[in-house]
């Protein structure tokens, strides 16, 4: 993977408008002296995502998503940093000649590479192991399953052997040492030696977008517990922002995505010709997943098991698919458990009926929830109605839940105005149960304890300080005459206070220019966050002067306290506590 100088990221960056490119995705709308659209990363009916052309920066202020033109291509087209930055300076015209690393660079990027070359040997032994005389057992239960030899090659099945260290012994006459093999999560290694993982399993390498191996799943032969077992988090592998067989999925040709529960599943239906099911992997469906089927498609089908379970993973999934902007709908799968028992006994035919009959993921939810309710008992079919009202609030858009209202209401014998003012009463009041889920929190926060509360609390003046240098630059000389970078915390904040100062004593202030230095989506999004926090633009100059005389006071105060906590020196302790007496009244500040 290359690696960019920091005169290539900001050339790249400064030569790529950011309205221009974002307006590609985004229809944005020109207000006052930036643009406002619909967020990408989250549903929602009133604009809160702002560009500002000045700053060359975005952010929304719903879901909390912002950062530079990099950013921002990152997030949408699940792209690298370097990816994007190929891919902008593409569009820009730009050459990119490939630098030479840092030392540590060289190091991490090493580890990474490293460690995919490992799991790609790993998938090829457990496949070859697969296919040879050892590995019959999972073999005749792949075959056994309905599965061809097409099907197990294009998945790159494989099989974990019976002993407890064939995998590790093949690596290490490869040449690698136990501690990157400790970072592949492949293996356990304590006190009494090192073991493989997975053994006497079936085993589904787990792919990126990109088709390379980042995981494994391993299906256990015979009654042992557990009956899957995945990998670890490591550093190329986050099951919450990868879904198993999306790199083929992302390529077929139907516009809509099958979400299932297992990994059978998904290669179930592939086999029958629906290339477009994904799995999430050996966890619960996440928030990350819907963003990024979201790229993909705007309709999920979901073939949850048809118990308990599937029921209950069916409706915490489908908020999350809604809060993504995707329309969700439920295919019936009675009297077979899941996808995979489906296929073998009514066959590819009669799965696509029942997907051109696939329910609305709202009315699978009512249905759910009514039955917790008797409809002989005319209380619990009122508090059934009630319960529908608060459901229809999910729609924010006024014809969508007029639409709804008018379905659900002729569905379960409602009077729709009847409907129509309950709905309107719950709109207009706090919802249900607000009072006991507020003192829960409150609870909660005060079981953390007043540190956290005390950390979050300094973090926010950090925000503050930092947004307030950038709106309004003059103030720098007369706020850097008592913070320096090195009064914020370790960390992020001292990195962006540090940058930011040394452009300010420049006079080059370029907020945009800062986000660029990191090269993670998250670490770019805190960024970002640093020089969003509002503080209210009809501020009268003597509030202002207050307020920023606060901060500094606070964020100085807590500095003073941090280092006092680490000297040793009685006479450097008594000195910072002497500072910390005289600060009250010796910052005056000149405000107009």
């Amino acid at each position: 993977m290359p690696w960019y100088s920091e005169e290539q990221i900001e050339e790249v960056r400064s030569r790529s408008d950011i309205v221009s490119v974002i307006g590609r995705y985004v229809r944005l709308k020109r207000t006052g002296s930036g643009y406002t659209g619909l967020c990408p990363f989250h549903n929602e009916k009133t604009p809160s995502f702002h560009v500002n052309p000045a700053r060359q920066m975005y952010k929304c202020f719903g879901c909390g998503v912002g950062g530079n033109v990099l950013t921002f291509v990152m997030e949408y087209e699940n792209l690298t940093f370097p990816e994007a930055m190929e891919m902008l300076a593409e569009q820009a015209g730009i050459d990119l000649p490939k630098q030479e690393m840092t030392a540590q660079q060289k190091q991490q990027e090493g580890i990474r590479l490293t460690l995919l070359e490992i799991n790609k040997k790993a998938a090829r032994y457990y496949f070859a192991l697969l296919k040879s005389p050892r590995g019959k057992a999972g073999y005749d239960y792949l075959t056994g399953r309905g599965l061809t030899d097409e099907t197990i090659l294009h998945f790159g099945l494989g099989f974990a052997g019976q002993g407890g260290g064939e995998l590790y012994q093949y690596l290490k006459k490869e040449g690698y040492s136990d501690q990157i093999l400790k970072e592949t999560g492949l293996f356990k290694m304590d006190e009494r030696g090192v073991y493989d993982k997975f053994w006497n399993r079936v085993m589904f390498p787990i792919m990126d977008v990109n088709n390379r191996v980042i995981g494994f799943g391993g299906r256990v032969m015979g009654d042992a517990k557990p009956k899957y077992l995945n990998s670890p988090e490591t550093k190329i592998f986050d099951k919450s922002r990868n879904l198993f067989g999306l790199n083929y999925a992302k390529r077929g040709k139907r516009n809509n995505m099958i979400l299932c529960e297992g990994y059978m599943d998904v290669i179930a239906l592939h086999q029958a010709g629906f290339t477009n099911a994904v799995a999430s992997l050996g966890t619960a469906f996440t928030e990350q997943q819907a963003n990024l089927i979201r790229r993909y498609t705007d309709e999920v089908l979901l073939t949850y098991d048809s118990d308990g379970a599937g029921v209950k993973a069916a409706m915490r999934a489908i908020p999350m698919l809604r809060r993504a902007g995707i329309t969700g709908k439920v295919i019936h799968m009675e009297p077979y458990k899941d996808p995979d028992e489906f296929i073998k006994n009514l066959g590819a035919d009669e799965f696509e009926k029942r997907i051109e009959e696939a329910q609305n993921s709202f009315f699978f939810e009512i249905e759910v929830t009514k039955r917790n309710y008797s409809m002989s008992d005319p209380d619990q079919k009122t508090k059934f109605i009630h319960e529908i009202a608060r459901k229809l609030l999910v729609f924010e858009d006024k014809i969508q839940r007029n639409n709804y209202l008018e379905a659900v209401a002729a569905r379960y014998n409602i009077k729709t105005e009847d409907l129509q003012q309950l709905v309107v009463r719950y709109g207009n009041q706090m919802p249900s149960g607000y009072e006991e889920v507020m003192e829960e929190r409150q609870q909660e926060r005060l079981r953390k304890g007043r540190k956290k509360e005390s950390r979050e609390g300094i973090s926010y003046s950090y925000r503050l300080l930092l947004s307030w240098l950038i709106e309004e630059p003059q103030l720098f000389r007369q706020i850097s005459q008592w913070i320096k970078p090195e009064d914020f915390e370790e960390g992020l904040y001292r990195t962006v206070a540090k940058e930011l100062y040394e452009q300010m004593e420049k006079d080059e202030l370029e907020p945009a220019r800062i986000i660029g230095h990191f090269t993670e989506v998250e670490e770019q999004n805190k960024v970002a966050s640093m020089f969003q926090t509002s503080f209210g633009s009809e501020i009268q100059a003597e509030e202002k002067k207050k307020a920023i005389t606060d901060l500094i006071l606070k964020i100085k105060e807590h500095s003073l306290e941090r280092q006092a906590g680490e000297v040793t020196d009685l006479n450097e302790l008594q000195k910072l506590v002497q500072q910390k007496k005289m600060l009250q009244g010796a910052v005056k500040l000149h405000i107009s």
